[in-house]
């Protein structure tokens, strides 16, 4: 069964190639990436290739989730859980083209997402990490009820660990 979540404004699905472009173009955007520490594509084959590629859905029944607005379809980035093998934890993480920025749908779609981890996948615990520049994604995290953990880097910036339990969440 393919993992689907929906919002008030936003459906958040599995990708798929049909999402390349819009994939592409979130991970084009320099200002987007640089707190993320990841690569930009180099072109859209190669989001496919990663988009084929990707497992968590199949291993782990979670994923970043593809996001779209309810109202016309756009795509405008994703949201969702992953499994991190290194460290036995489970990461909130979402990242929107900047055109949708300071609209609220990081929080939104994080909620759905934090809601399908601690009811439906029945976690424990959820951590979520950003640079610590990334004052924006730090706030999402805060109005989510987190709290801070402890500094780790991100990507190979410093960057902070927040995290919250399945009680707390409650």
């Amino acid at each position: 069964m393919a993992i689907q979540l929906e919002t008030e404004r936003l459906i958040m699905r599995e990708m798929c190639e049909a999402d390349a472009p819009g994939m592409f173009e979130l991970n084009s955007d320099n200002e987007v990436i640089w707190y993320t520490g990841d690569k930009s594509f180099e072109n859209i084959e190669q989001t496919k290739q990663f988009i084929n590629k990707y497992d968590q859905y199949s291993k782990f029944k979670m994923g970043r989730l593809n996001t779209f607005l309810k109202s016309t379809g756009e795509y405008i980035g994703w949201c969702g859980l992953k499994y991190l093998v290194s460290s036995n934890k489970v990461d909130l993480g979402y990242r929107f083209n900047k055109r949708h920025w300071g609209n609220g749908y990081a929080t939104e779609a994080s909620i759905a997402s934090l809601n399908y981890g601690f009811k439906v996948l029945h976690l424990n615990e959820i951590i979520a990490t950003a640079m610590k520049p990334n004052t924006a994604s730090i706030n999402v995290m805060k109005k989510l009820g987190m709290s801070y953990s402890h500094d780790e880097n991100c990507g190979a910036k410093p960057g902070v660990v927040y995290k919250i339990t399945k009680t707390e969440w409650k």
